[in-house]
């Protein structure tokens, strides 16, 4: 029987789910984040370690929303072309910006084992795969080359390496580069526990913000029953809040699915090569495949424009036996296995397909981290480093590269 739920969430045992209260009545605090996903709670923690009073509000459960829906791959860089975006902002900006992201990743997988986080973190590379065309292959060597003259340590599979590697029968040529891979709502459950140990932070669950108002001294953030007043808010949500609309202008709607299969059979697993890394593909939208316990495959795509709520569950359907059939075309072998889980999820992608994560001109004393569905759970760490760079008023170098500033000229 298909569950149409995510995986993460479903095979986490009911009985082992944290609980927080919902917020009642007026607090005071020096940061107020809003969205409990892996990078609301990834924000919490470093917050809280830092020695600030910070509140974290989410309108549902903990990690149970886009962080729930997630791949759970950790990368070094982002989910984009590195040459293009040396390209938009020049090569010093664009390698800033992704050395940023890599050391985020290495120490957001040095975190997780100093607190003890059992999310499953496994070292698994990620390979983007061009497929076997002349056109593809050499767009995708000139990005494997504008990475190797910016500094990076990724390597390049030719055809026949990677033929070798993944069995892959249309594979015409990939670019690795190094990963890890994770249980992404364990990993927001273990960094909500890390933060809530703290006596100076305070989660609060089913809390939906209903406004924001910032005023010259503070940000009040209001919900249906309480009223948190802080020196700023931190906006770590899927979307923009109504207060926000704004916002939408840099944002655009999208929605996605995942598919998980059953287990493998024996003859099928020798068929498919080591099964040692994490695959993106070159079509766009892409398509993201990832090896899992229990000899499952979770492959994720068929992105569409949003579709009315009435569509949902006929799309679902639709779209996961989309992905089966492109799964299948990759690997022959797995035709014919069926999915066990089935899930789609909303998002927002950004202009340019870089997050935004830092301030914006016109929203006084709040700090954002939004549009980085794609670009792994790594980038919630990197977020995380960044929010609180700025509010302790100590940015880095490259830190407004980040935000809105880049495209707000």
């Amino acid at each position: 029987m298909l569950r149409t739920v995510p995986f993460w969430l479903d095979r986490f045992p009911k009985s082992r789910r944290p609980s927080y209260p919902t917020l009642r009545g007026q607090l005071d605090a020096d940061v107020v984040i809003v969205g409990g996903g892996l990078t609301g709670c990834a924000c919490a923690a470093w917050f809280a370690a830092s020695g600030i009073r910070t509140v974290l509000l989410e309108s549902d459960r903990i990690g149970a929303g886009t962080t729930a829906a997630a791949l759970g791959v950790v990368r070094e860089g982002f989910d984009g072309s590195f040459q293009q975006h040396a390209t938009t902002y020049g090569l010093r900006a664009a390698r800033m910006m992704w050395q940023s992201m890599r050391r985020a990743s290495l120490d957001f997988a040095a975190a997780l084992r100093r607190y003890d986080i059992r999310c499953d973190l496994t070292a698994q590379d990620l390979l983007h795969v061009a497929p076997r065309d002349g056109d593809a292959i050499r767009r995708l060597r000139k990005e494997y080359d504008s990475r190797r003259q910016a500094g990076f340590d990724h390597s390049w599979l030719t055809s026949a390496a990677l033929a070798r590697e993944t069995a892959i029968e249309r594979g015409g040529a990939a670019i690795r580069t190094r990963g890890f891979v994770v249980d992404p709502f364990r990993a927001s459950l273990g960094l909500a526990a890390a933060a809530a140990e703290r006596k100076n932070t305070q989660l609060f669950e089913r809390t939906p913000v209903k406004r924001i108002r910032a005023t010259r001294k503070r940000v009040d953030v209001m919900t249906a029953k309480g009223i948190v007043q802080a020196q700023a808010v931190v906006i770590a949500t899927a979307a923009p809040l109504p207060d926000l609309r704004a916002l939408r202008r840099h944002l655009r709607p999208r929605h996605s699915f995942a598919v998980v299969t059953e287990t493998l059979p024996a003859a099928v697993r020798r068929q498919l090569g080591t099964r040692a890394a994490a695959m993106r593909d070159s079509v766009l939208p892409p398509h993201f495949l990832r090896w899992m316990k229990e000899d499952r495959v979770l492959f994720s795509g068929a992105d569409l424009d949003p579709i009315p709520e009435r569509a949902r569950a006929k799309t679902l359907v639709q779209r996961s036996g989309q992905l089966m059939y492109e799964l299948s075309t990759a690997y022959p072998a797995i035709s014919g296995a069926m999915p066990e889980w089935a899930w789609d999820f909303g998002y927002y992608e950004t202009v340019d397909g870089l997050p935004y994560i830092g301030l914006h001109r016109n929203f006084p004393r709040h700090l954002f981290a939004l549009g980085h569905a794609h670009h792994g759970a790594g980038v919630a760490w990197l977020a995380a480093r960044v929010l609180l760079r700025a509010f302790q008023g100590t940015p880095e170098k490259g830190d407004d590269l980040l935000g809105f500033s880049r495209i707000l000229k």
